[in-house]
């Protein structure tokens, strides 16, 4: 069970100076003046469009801040910790940057929505707008910090409505097990939107949702009182650093305000309830409670009222002058630059030698870049467990050469997988980081978010900040699986920016492939067309040093009659068709591995285009809505005038994959089906 403790008071108002409470003082005054000004910039047309107001959360948020240890610790603050970015050093020029959205905002140059406040250059992330899944990250971080012996502390903060998410959830859980040092930030204002918590779970404080996990320890206070939330968040980075185990620390606020500028309170809240919100403001207390004790009087908080409201308004005289983004930055920082192969430029090379299997070339290849790389790290589901290395084997040996800290097993949680991936690179450039997302590709969808995370992670953050991740997924079918055994992802995600996708049909290119996306900076998606593992037609000679370039596709066959583009598993399928057809035609069809589908590699293809002048696109994936009709469309706008007929499509039909094998045959495309289709496209 988890352990329910009372903060230790290190801060009262005997043993605690003046100048701290002036100090805390002035970061109150100034951060309240920035909420109440915030909406100004939006009635103005300046900017600001979204703010979430912080006011009743004063205590927390101030607490947060201070806790933070610049140089040791992370933090991972939430839409509307404005104050807890102000405590935690942010300047009040660099919060009103972020929130008019400036090319100078540190945070993401005006890409992220407003009160999205960060500074990477000292670790305060910049977070999704996904409510939630940061503290996922937050863990990623702090596995790193056990790994490197690093002595600080991840601190993720969020709504208590939040917790009602599965990240949650599986962040808390791993935390707990791995014994991570996470404080884990409940600002519980009673309100998810309009949406009161006792619609979100029966318990009356959400920590009391993770009581029954061990290696925890939970800590409730006053969110609005600024000594008890003091205590509170210095008891938990003490616990955290000390024992290295999760903290929550549950903090009672009250949100005296709308949700955001969107938000009409009124419209779900009596004027009764309003006025007793307003009541509990935590800055009058404050005040009251230093006049009362005579720490500092009211001249003396007016006068520091009278310097912030200077500073304020010179932050938002320097704020105003700043840059806009200009139009043409959109392209900048998509994904960072790859690794450059510097011998096997075209990805080809002589193919004396020992051919290996698909999956050999897979095992081989992650082994030496972990001996290439002492950073370099890999995880996942059934990962490492005696003899068992991976639900298919790619990983067989790793853990027994590298041992458990490098090589190591995840729980049955996709996102919990992926999103500790992100938070793990985050904590030095030079990391690497290898997961299996799912045991089969059809598994991974709980991860989605966590992949949109890792896509745009590069462009919201400005460039400061890339996942270093290469995601393996065994894709496709052709082994009887069925349903969730089958399925490929391409044509569904193809569309999100800011990862590569690449997916290799022969183990030279499995090799060479997987060694350039490991030494890239940014996400790769690597899919594996499991048939093919043990496959002898996808056996090839693996040199040594192999690399293959991102975004060159390699032809497997030369022909001048027609051009078939595909990849994954379809490549053989293509072959046999294409030397079927040969040796019974003497048609000549040139085949085209694309290797890569991003980047694509349209040269190649536009270049077979006007020498064959056919072409057809074959994938394993659906027709319909599959990554074949953006290789059409390509062809159609840039080379249409060298084609003499459609280009056509072949691929699985618009249906699930059936688990009896005559229902999968009759899904999924094949060699006569293709032959078919190329008789097709040459007779037209």
């Amino acid at each position: 069970m988890a352990q329910v403790i009372k903060p230790k008071k290190k801060y009262t108002l005997k043993n605690t100076d003046k100048n701290t409470f002036k100090m805390w003082y002035e970061i109150l005054s100034l951060g309240r003046m920035l909420d109440n000004r915030a909406p100004n910039y939006l009635k103005q047309a300046v900017g600001w469009s979204y703010h979430a107001p912080y006011a009743g959360h004063d205590g927390i948020q101030l607490a947060i801040g201070q806790a933070f240890t610049l140089g040791e610790d992370h933090l991972f603050p939430y839409y509307r910790d404005m104050l807890t970015s102000l405590s935690a050093g942010l300047s009040a020029e660099e919060i009103i940057l972020n929130g008019i959205s400036k090319a100078t905002d540190l945070a993401s140059g005006g890409r992220h929505m407003s009160n999205h406040f960060a500074k990477p250059e000292w670790n305060i992330h910049n977070v999704s707008s996904c409510t939630g899944n940061h503290p996922l990250h937050a863990v990623g971080v702090a596995r790193a910090m056990n790994r490197y012996d690093h002595k600080g502390v991840s601190f993720t903060s969020q709504g208590e409505s939040s917790t009602s998410e599965g990240y949650v959830y599986e962040a808390i859980n791993g935390a707990t097990n791995e014994k991570l040092p996470v404080v884990f930030v409940f600002q519980d204002n009673g309100y998810g939107i309009s949406v009161p918590k006792c619609d979100q779970t029966a318990n009356e404080f959400a920590a009391n949702n993770f009581s029954g996990f061990l290696n925890l320890t939970i800590i409730h206070c006053d969110g609005k009182d600024i000594l008890d939330s003091m205590n509170a968040m210095a008891t938990a980075r003490e616990i955290a650093l000390t024992k290295s185990e999760p903290v929550i620390v549950h903090a009672k606020c009250v949100r005296m305000g709308s949700h955001s500028n969107s938000d009409k309170h009124e419209l779900y809240r009596s004027e009764e309830e309003r006025a007793d919100a307003l009541a509990q403001d935590p800055l009058e207390a404050f005040k009251k409670l230093m006049i009362k004790n005579k720490i500092l009087s009211q001249k003396e908080m007016d006068a520091i009222d009278a310097d912030k409201k200077a500073e304020m308004l010179e932050a938002h005289t320097l704020a105003m002058k700043a840059p806009n983004p200009t139009p043409e930055s959109i392209y900048d920082f998509v994904i960072p630059d790859p690794y450059v192969p510097a011998e096997y430029t075209d990805g080809t090379h002589n193919e004396s030698g020992e051919p290996m299997k698909f999956i050999d070339a897979l095992n081989g290849q992650l082994k030496k870049e972990f001996r290439y790389n002492e950073n370099t790290f890999i995880w996942g589901q059934d990962m490492a467990n005696g003899d068992k290395g991976g639900i298919f084997n790619v990983s067989k040996g790793m853990q027994q050469e590298f041992g458990k800290e490098r090589v190591f097993n995840g729980p049955i949680a996709e996102d919990y997988i992926l999103g500790t991936a992100n938070g793990f690179s985050r904590f030095r450039k030079d990391i690497r980081v290898v997961v299996e997302g799912a045991e089969f590709a059809d598994y991974f969808w709980p991860a989605m978010e966590q992949y949109i995370e890792c896509s745009h992670d590069y462009w919201r953050s400005n460039g400061a900040f890339a996942p270093n991740v290469v995601i393996r997924l065994a894709s496709g079918g052709y082994i009887g699986g069925g349903l969730y055994h089958s399925q490929n992802l391409e044509g569904n995600i193809a569309g999100i920016p800011g990862v590569r996708v690449v997916c290799p049909s022969f183990a030279d290119d499995a090799a060479g492939l997987l060694r350039t996306a490991m030494r890239s900076e940014g996400p790769t998606l690597y899919l594996e067309p499991k048939a093919l593992y043990n496959a002898k037609q996808a056996m090839a000679v693996v040199p040594e040093d192999f690399e293959v370039p991102f975004g060159k596709a390699r032809v497997r066959k030369e022909g001048s009659e027609l051009t078939v583009v595909t990849y994954g598993n379809t490549v053989h399928h293509c072959l046999e068709a294409a030397e079927k057809i040969q040796s019974e035609t003497g048609k000549s069809v040139e085949v085209i591995d694309l290797r890569s589908l991003i980047p694509l590699d349209e040269e190649s293809i536009l270049n077979s285009i006007s020498k064959t002048n056919r072409c057809l696109v074959v994938h394993e994936d659906k027709v319909f809505g599959g990554f074949g009709g953006e290789i059409v469309a390509m062809i159609n706008e840039k080379g249409f005038e060298d084609l003499d007929a459609p280009v056509k499509r072949v691929g699985s039909t618009f249906t699930p994959v059936g688990f009896n094998r005559i229902l999968e045959k009759a899904t999924l495309p094949n060699s006569s089906k293709i032959e078919a289709a190329m008789l097709e496209s040459l007779g037209y």
